[in-house]
């Protein structure tokens, strides 16, 4: 996967695009190669994920690798931080979705410790959770505790799905952004998700579109001190309309990267999703533009 610059907004950009996050060609656009790979590939991470699912129940206890120093990495890992050195030491919190557990960050967390990062961690909250405000909340003690351990005043945050939204709230709502640096969001429903009128149940209630959770987080942000960067696909099965994916909160200046032929799923672990991860973590990424990014098979 390839990211090129995506700099316009209309329904076309330069590359011929139609809107980002729709469909293209009806019933056609879903036959495409790229789909149907991207569809098989979703399957089998699904599968996989159901048989590793019991080995991530338990949250991980921060096991920071002090081996783990620009200096002693490969050169691609030094390439990495060679703009910033330390960027490498912030600790990293891998924040999951929506009926899930850190075990969807398998191929994540191992790939951002090869990477240099020295601190990886993720965190599992509770599955009975019925509020987004309330997990924001959890996630800011825990957040508070990898500061204590780590003796670092800021974190980086990755969020999939739920995992996204709740660490926005945090981050917006509750004063996170003195602690989150840089806060990644994958297959993140920013505007709600129209499978969520399907469930009424507290929580999913809060996932659809307009909901007043939704509208806070609308509201004004001034002065957010967190990057923020939204990473969606247009094959994403539980985000819907695809485009609700994208971050567009004005105050908050995200860079959007649209992934193309990776299901909801499968983005955690799509290398090229982990590529664009690292990257901006590293600092290597700018927040003030967006940016579309081509999954190759």
């Amino acid at each position: 996967m390839r990211p090129t610059s995506d700099p316009g907004s209309g329904p076309e950009s330069h590359t011929g695009a139609r809107a980002e996050g729709a469909p293209r060609g009806g019933l056609r656009g879903l036959c495409r190669p790229a789909t149907l790979t991207g569809g098989l590939t979703e399957l089998a991470w699904v599968g996989a994920h159901v048989l590793m699912y019991p080995f991530g129940a338990r949250t991980a206890v921060l096991q920071p690798d002090l081996r783990h120093r620009p200096g002693l990495q490969p050169p691609t890992a030094r390439a990495l931080f060679a703009a910033d050195p330390l960027a490498a030491r912030i600790p990293v919190l891998l924040v999951h979705g929506l009926i899930d557990n850190r075990s969807v960050f398998s191929v994540m967390n191992r790939s951002l410790r090869k990477r240099g990062f020295a601190h990886v961690c993720t965190w599992n909250y509770s599955p009975l959770l019925d509020d987004i405000g309330r997990g924001a909340a959890d996630l800011g003690a825990h957040v508070e505790r990898i500061c204590e351990q780590t003796g670092y005043d800021r974190v980086h945050v990755v969020g999939h799905s739920l995992g996204g939204l709740i660490s926005r709230y945090y981050v917006q709502r509750l004063g996170g952004d003195r602690r989150v640096e840089s806060l990644v969001t994958v297959g993140t429903p920013h505007e709600g998700s129209l499978w969520a009128h399907a469930v009424p149940t507290p929580l999913i209630r809060q996932l659809r579109p307009g909901s007043p959770v939704i509208q806070e987080l609308a509201g004004p942000a001034p002065s957010c001190r967190t990057s923020v960067t939204a990473i969606y696909s247009d094959l994403d099965q539980m985000v819907l309309p695809t485009a609700s994916g994208r971050c567009a909160h004005p105050d908050l200046g995200a860079r959007n990267v649209l992934v193309r032929g990776v299901g909801h799923m499968s983005l955690p672990r799509h290398r090229g999703v982990v590529d664009e991860v690292a990257a901006t973590l590293a600092g290597l990424r700018r927040s003030d533009v967006s940016a579309r990014v081509t999954a190759v098979a």
